[in-house]
């Protein structure tokens, strides 16, 4: 059975159109509910970004868990991994996350956690949509399940980001710049770096439950390039709207991306010892990335896009470190899931170790020119990439490229987009090729 409604990050979509409406959260939350809530006194987690959809989608799954007869435990905006660490740390049996990531507020989304505070497998989420195409019944009333909030559970993952960082280790006399995206992070990031000692400048924090990611955050990095340099900080920290991506930006403006932040973490995990098994990157890692480990002599895998891939694949090669360009980063040594503000700690704690600037941590990363361009689509990209047409417009470029570089075309799994992926040896011959496929499925697509 193929998975309808989930796809590599959940279920996402636009709010008020299907799935994402109050009628089928209430359901999810039933459905769920059945599954997780077949040992008794079963408990869900639930945390939300701070979207304003976020209510309605919150109350409507609290109804759906409660007719499952499951209790629910509301913790309000947090971090997706911090709903991650909570389910295990409580001994919850799952962790709900409402929360469309990096896309805007016109957007909302659903992702579980099982008791391990890791993503659930294909199985669980195949039981859930079965569920989800019968009948929806409530339990009697006596089983109804109930509904509470941890009022603490910020100061709960608070403590546990820090406790991330070596024990004696500080961050005074640093002056870090955090932008939060308006976003889950808005108050436990600062109060991480905070409390660690660093002098903290924050952007981002003022959430209204529109701003999302609106010109902020990990996806629009030009406000915190400026506010690095403008307030002559030492780095920049850039998460997105549930705080799982990192990007960080050096005191002179320069982005580091998810590849170099992969390359600072390993590096420094080899040097100390406590590197374990390969590292995993995807297919849409920097060529350079495989060389720089290949030259430290640290085995390098790629993992099909999406975090769970990566988290996959390290599970079933015995690795410890993963990520994404995008900024998805995981240290399944420090936490069970992705997280953005850890992943900066790990960074940080690098650089403290080394006793070297941001900036001297990610020298010796060597890319080769790459070119992303996104095409937003109005018919099934899947669909459109396995189609006659685009298969010949892609042996033709790669052809092109021949040993000089590669094509990588693929549907978003998160968003109506094609992303078209090039990497050359030179930067014009990478830029002509992307812009050549990027119209042709502009063209098969029918835009023109």
């Amino acid at each position: 059975m193929s998975r309808k409604y989930f796809g590599t990050d959940g279920i996402r979509g636009r709010v008020g159109s299907p799935p994402m409406t109050p009628e089928f959260a209430l359901k999810l939350g039933w459905a769920a509910g059945t599954v997780f809530g077949k040992m008794p006194g079963a408990r869900v987690l639930i945390g939300k970004d701070t979207r304003r959809s976020g209510y309605l989608f919150e109350s409507a799954l609290e109804a759906g868990f409660a007719a499952a007869g499951v209790e629910a435990d509301l913790l309000g905006p947090l971090p997706t991994a911090g709903v991650a660490h909570l389910t295990r740390a409580l001994r919850a049996q799952a962790g709900v996350v409402i929360s469309a990531s990096h896309n805007p507020h016109e957007d909302n989304g659903v992702k579980f956690f099982g008791p391990d505070g890791k993503k659930l497998s294909d199985d669980l989420e195949r039981e859930i949509e079965t569920l989800l195409e019968s009948e929806m019944r409530c339990v009697k009333s006596d089983r109804l399940g109930r509904a509470r909030r941890i009022d603490d559970a910020q100061g709960r993952y608070i403590e546990f980001c820090k406790s991330s960082f070596p024990a004696n280790g500080t961050l005074s006399g640093l002056k870090i710049v955090v932008d939060c995206a308006n976003g889950a992070a808005y108050k436990t990031a600062p109060a991480v770096f905070a409390e660690l000692g660093a002098r903290v400048i924050a952007i981002g924090t003022d959430p209204d439950g529109l701003n999302i990611n609106e010109n902020c955050g990990s996806t629009h990095l030009e406000t915190l390039r400026m506010a690095v340099v403008a307030q002559r900080g030492d780095l920049g920290v850039a998460l997105d709207g549930d705080a799982d991506r990192c990007l960080m930006v050096t005191a002179e403006g320069r982005v580091l991306d998810g590849d170099d932040i992969l390359h600072v973490i390993a590096r420094q995990r080899q040097q100390s010892g406590t590197l374990s098994g390969p590292v995993v990157g995807t297919v849409m890692s920097n060529l350079g990335v495989e060389q720089a480990f290949a030259r430290l002599k640290i085995p390098f895998l790629r993992a099909q896009v999406g975090d769970r891939h990566v988290m996959e694949l390290l599970n079933a090669k015995g690795g410890t470190i993963g990520g994404e360009p995008s900024g998805h980063v995981i240290c399944l040594d420090c936490a069970p899931a992705g997280d953005g503000t850890i992943t900066a700690l790990q960074v940080l704690a690098a650089m403290a170790l080394d006793k070297k600037s941001l900036t001297q941590m990610a020298a010796g990363l060597h890319k080769i020119p790459q070119v992303l361009v996104n095409v937003r689509v109005d018919r099934d990209a899947k669909g459109l990439l396995a189609a006659d047409p685009l298969r010949n417009v892609q042996r033709v470029a790669e052809k092109k490229l021949a040993s000089r570089g590669r094509l990588l075309l693929r549907a978003s799994g998160t968003e109506p987009l094609v992303r078209v992926m090039v990497e050359a040896d030179d930067a014009t011959l990478a830029q002509s090729t992307a812009e050549e496929v990027a119209a042709a499925v502009r063209q098969a697509a029918g835009g023109g």
